[in-house]
């Protein structure tokens, strides 16, 4: 199979589908690998070093689009790549369908095939092609807390960690799962007081056991997300429904009686936000106030460590990936987990929680290939 690496073009996003490494890969399995000039150099692989893994460099993105069988992404396709999309595509990326009707509607107009890394599954009911990217951003969220809490950045000019006779800041965590417990785990690193919401008893256990205690974890109901939202210095937004918008678990009405200068960082601005307040911002202006609280909103944090980032995804994805270019969608209808990433194919949308999402019609895969 041709498998094509266009360039992204989303603002300030520097990863790339395929890293050198992944790209020998596929080489080595019989596939010819198309990548566009200097699509990997934000990330520090330069064209020579895909020369070098048996790559084939092509001048442009429509290069790669009208050779290419297999298209392999990192951020959801832009309005000009959706015009470049065929019913002979299969299209391998992110693509955050929920919050996003335009694009749906844009490839479901293209007639290509469309798997969304976040919706494939695995044995144990994780998202094992999303659990990277958590992972990257749940820690940046605590870096990027800490820094947006400094006064010349708009927060209340507090220290994270506190220092000796001195309180450190008070973080509270909105989700329990891959994000949540990093973003965690990195502020108890920074000696935040740090507390986690969460719905799944079990998984407060595995969290308590994890830090050994050092993290608060309460049970999430309406009433202990205010309560801690209006203590907290930060408030990290983790929660995550798979394929579907996540629940806006602060209110407008909230923010007034939080504390002026406290820092709101919503990791979940993917699948549409869990602040009511939240709307998509970019590591150029990361930033903007609501009643005295500061949004940090940057919809592709992992983007700002593009060279970690592309590797931890590609070693998540590269066998999906490969089965997809040995086998094309014969592979979905021999993995039922790499099927659930199937989101949009032959114009129908696949996948039940977007579909829901989006208040369209939804057909089952397994009717739709066969």
């Amino acid at each position: 199979m041709r498998v094509g690496v266009p360039k992204e073009i989303k603002p300030n996003e520097h990863r790339v589908g395929l890293t050198p490494a992944a790209a020998r890969e596929y080489v080595h399995h019989g596939h010819e690998v198309l990548v566009e000039t200097n699509a990997g150099i934000g990330a520090g692989f330069t064209d020579e070093a895909f020369v070098a893994a048996g790559a084939k460099i092509v001048p442009n993105a429509d290069a790669v689009f009208e050779q290419a069988e297999m298209i392999v992404k990192v951020k959801e396709p832009q309005p000009v790549e959706w015009a470049k999309l065929k019913p002979h595509h299969i299209l391998y990326t992110y693509l955050h369908l929920a919050p996003d009707p335009e694009q749906t509607k844009g490839l479901m107009a293209s007639g290509c095939a469309a798997i969304a890394y976040e919706t494939v599954t695995d044995d144990k009911g994780g998202l094992p092609l999303l659990a990277p990217m958590s992972e990257v951003a749940g820690r940046l969220a605590a870096v990027s807390a800490a820094d947006t809490l400094l006064k010349h950045n708009g927060g209340m000019g507090l220290l994270l960690s506190g220092v000796p006779g001195v309180e450190s800041a008070r973080v509270v965590v909105l989700g329990g799962g891959v994000v949540g417990a990093n973003a965690a785990r990195m502020c108890m690193g920074l000696n935040a007081d740090v507390v986690v919401l969460e719905r799944s008893l079990a998984r407060m256990r595995e969290l308590d056991d994890q830090f050994n205690g050092r993290v608060q974890t309460r049970f999430s109901t309406v009433d202990a997300v205010e309560e801690e939202i209006l203590k907290a210095d930060v408030v990290i937004g983790a929660v995550l429904t798979a394929g579907a918008a996540a629940p806006k678990l602060v209110k407008k009405s909230h923010l007034s009686r939080m504390k002026p200068g406290s820092v709101l960082v919503d990791v979940s601005i993917d699948q549409g936000g869990c602040f009511e307040t939240s709307r998509p911002t970019t590591h150029a202006e990361p930033t903007y106030v609501v009643d005295g609280v500061v949004h940090y909103c940057v919809a592709n944090m992992p983007g700002a460590v593009p060279k970690t980032s592309s590797q931890a995804l590609n070693n998540a994805t590269l066998p999906f990936g490969l089965a997809l270019a040995n086998k094309g969608l014969k592979a979905l209808e021999e993995n039922k987990h790499l099927a659930r990433g199937l989101n949009v194919l032959g114009g129908k949308l696949t996948h039940p929680a977007v579909a829901e999402a989006l208040n369209l019609p939804f057909e089952d895969p397994y009717h739709a290939w066969g």
